[in-house]
């Protein structure tokens, strides 16, 4: 059985082990105060070419959105987010918990327009609705589609023309950095969003999200708000150790392209056989719509999501590669999936 639910089913990059193996029985300050952290977060600002950031390293990504939305929040202020997104969908009302409501907007790509948040303010006119400030979006979405530097410069300048923040979700930024047509890149981020962060735990990392909050606004007073939600690692270094690794030379890319790589195997193969997608997807998740017999017998020897029921005996899945994903066990998938498909043709 071989798996395409996730890009987290394997451990971590071998160079990351063999780089926390070393630095084992080194002594190192805690809660992120050591010199690997240290290390980590200038590395991350010269690939953004920005040295008036803050980064903070977080172990996961719910962990993030919760300490960083929160943090960024008064009381009565709300969020604004696809109906597809994260914080709306995956994350067991972290949001909400911390008494932050979440609008939900309807999309057809998983992508929030300038248009969209626009008619989200209009509708919340006064003291007695929650009051939207933040806009979350996430890059690669959450069904896998990318977003192009003229879209977020329409959200960018219409958060700013409004008073929002405008904070995305990089669980899979690799993915998208990496992706066919993506005209986007580290320094764009920090000059057109508020904060986002870098994921790790995705992309070759054990575990770790690097948050980058790039507007001076919300940088008072994070490391209170990282320790009151868990989210200041008493051993840091671990965290340091992998962004490092994954920040030193090319190799957070060099990941995120392979596993781009995979899925285009997997996209460009189904496509052959004539089937089409639930939307279209130049990152690493990839969501054909395929006949219920198919999708049962490719279970048989494949794991993965059904995503949607679409009817009439239709559904779409959800396959995902990653940074170690197998060209041979694609080149298997794909070899199974047609046999299957001319089995019930």
């Amino acid at each position: 059985m071989y798996s395409f639910i996730c890009d987290y089913s394997e451990g971590a990059h071998p160079r990351i082990l063999e780089a926390l193996v070393r630095s084992n029985y080194e002594q190192a300050e805690g809660y992120g105060e050591d010199e690997y952290t240290r290390k980590a977060v200038e590395l991350i600002k010269q690939r953004i070419g920005n040295d008036n950031v803050d980064v903070h390293l977080i172990p996961g990504g719910t962990q993030t959105n919760l300490t960083a939305i929160s943090a960024f929040l008064r009381p009565h202020e709300a969020a604004i987010a696809a109906e597809t997104g994260h914080i709306l969908v995956h994350e067991t009302g972290a949001i909400e918990a911390t008494g932050h409501k979440i609008i939900p907007v309807k999309t057809e790509d998983g992508k929030l327009k300038p248009s969209q948040i626009k008619t989200v303010l209009d509708a919340h006119t006064d003291e007695h609705m929650v009051k939207p400030k933040l806009v979350y979006i996430s890059n690669s979405t959450e069904i896998g589609s990318v977003y192009g530097k003229f879209e977020l410069e329409g959200l960018s300048s219409l958060c700013r023309e409004n008073g929002l923040f405008l904070y995305m979700d990089g669980a899979r930024l690799g993915s998208a950095l990496c992706s066919e047509g993506n005209d986007l890149t580290l320094s764009d981020l920090a000059a057109l969003t508020d904060a986002f962060y870098i994921g790790g735990t995705k992309n070759g990392a054990l575990l770790g999200e690097a948050l980058v909050i790039c507007s001076d606004d919300l940088k008072e007073d994070f490391r209170f708000h990282m320790k009151q939600k868990g989210a200041l690692l008493a051993k840091g270094k671990l965290l340091g150790i992998q962004f490092v690794e994954l920040f030193r030379d090319n190799l957070f890319f060099e990941l995120a392209e392979h596993a781009n790589k995979m899925a285009g195997i997997i996209r460009k193969g189904i496509e052959r056989e004539g089937f089409g997608f639930l939307t279209y997807s130049p990152s690493n998740q990839v969501f054909p719509i395929l006949p219920d017999r198919v999708i049962d017998e490719l279970q048989r020897n494949y794991s993965f999501y059904v995503w949607a029921k679409m009817g009439s005996g239709m559904s779409a899945v959800r396959l995902v590669t990653s940074w170690a994903t197998r060209e041979e066990a694609v080149s298997a998938f794909i070899e199974d999936f047609r046999k299957v498909v001319s089995m019930y043709r």
